[in-house]
């Protein structure tokens, strides 16, 4: 049981490390994906020593250059892209107690060129994924990339992913150059996910209005999880989430703002006379709680959920390894969650999303 004082000293931990998460610079990012000295208390306070994190992101060489040469430096306004390699991921899976990573490409993706260099990228970022899994088999596992807005690029990398790199599911951006998942341009794709039972972690990216709405901030601060909220409440409304249920999407970061806008949404919904149940799509979903969500998103997520559809997600390396830390830690020690709700989000939950899991020993 963890007493009163170290609850209030972990907890002011975490708010002392979320305070430079924004300002991390190349070096730090280098020094947080090698945590040479993780705290053996950390580690020793897991609640659930074998956790699942599913929202976990890879940079491969490949794909940092691709980032440099297509001018994104400073991803989504970012201060710089964060160093990553598998042992730093390893050594901070160690510390947090997460036995099996999902891996993603974050925003802005792979769709950074032309349609051609976009498949080869996403085809570049997607076996090199599988390689990683295949050489930690116990560890990670990997939601492949799709060259979108090309729908039939997408649909043919889809399968290839999931029949020949045996990916566990697929990412996708809220938008595409502007273009939302709604768009009935991606119906072909959403079929296929469905007909595969697919899992879709859902991630947001800079809006098509981010220069004026962002205010020079990095985007991730307040507009992904606006982008976040704009996309599922239009895969809702029009439809996409029952016209194609196979699909199990992961909303991101705690369904940014869809706890405290869902009433609001759904009386929208029915003075314009839309015909779907929008609560019941909202409580449907699987909501992973990477970012800043303890204290108040995810009392707030369970207003609109239950929590055998919360998932564990770090964020990391766009979160430092020190505030990762810190969240979990956070989490764990925090009372919005009952000790069986904690074992759900930290780990029953992924593993009955991912059934390949069940078969994979714990680290």
């Amino acid at each position: 049981m963890t007493s009163p004082t170290r609850r209030r000293t972990l907890l002011g931990l975490g708010t002392t490390l979320a305070a430079g998460l924004f300002g991390v610079t190349a070096t730090a990012s280098a020094q947080s994906t090698d945590p040479a000295e993780p705290e053996q208390e950390a580690a020793d306070s897991a609640v659930v020593s074998a956790k699942v994190d599913v929202h976990s992101h890879y940079l491969t060489p490949t794909y940092r250059q691709a980032l440099i040469d297509s001018g994104n430096s400073r991803p989504d306004g970012m201060s710089s892209i964060p160093d990553w390699s598998p042992e730093g991921a390893l050594r901070l899976m160690t510390t947090t107690g997460v036995a099996h990573a999902m891996l993603s490409i974050s925003s802005p993706g792979v769709s950074l060129g032309d349609a051609a260099e976009n498949r080869r990228l996403a085809r570049s970022v997607n076996e090199e994924g599988a390689q990683i899994v295949a050489d930690h088999p116990t560890r990670f596992g990997l939601l492949a990339s799709l060259p979108l807005p090309d729908v039939e690029a997408a649909v043919a990398e889809a399968r290839y992913a999931l029949d020949q790199l045996k990916a566990d599911g697929i990412t996708l951006e809220t938008n595409y150059h502007g273009v939302y998942l709604s768009d009935e341009q991606f119906d072909p794709l959403m079929a296929e996910l469905h007909e595969r039972q697919a899992v879709v972690l859902l991630h947001p990216t800079s809006p098509a209005c981010f220069e004026e709405t962002s205010f020079g901030r990095p985007r991730p601060m307040i507009e992904f999880l606006f982008d976040t909220t704009r996309t599922v409440t239009e895969l809702v409304l029009r439809g996409v989430m029952d016209t194609y249920p196979g699909i199990r999407f992961v909303i991101p970061h705690a369904g940014a703002a869809l706890p405290v806008l869902a009433d609001r949404i759904a009386a929208f919904a029915l003075e314009g006379q839309v015909d779907v149940n929008v609560m019941d799509a909202f409580r449907r979903l699987h909501y992973d709680v990477a970012g800043f969500s303890a204290t108040r998103a995810v009392p707030a997520l369970l207003k609109i959920t239950d929590s055998q559809h919360l998932l564990y997600g770090s964020d990391y390396p766009f979160t430092s390894a020190p505030v990762v830390t810190a969240q979990a830690l956070a989490l764990e020690v925090g009372e919005a969650l009952t000790a069986s709700q904690k074992e759900q989000m930290f780990s029953l939950n992924a593993r009955e999303l991912f059934p390949r899991l069940s078969q994979v020993p714990a680290a």
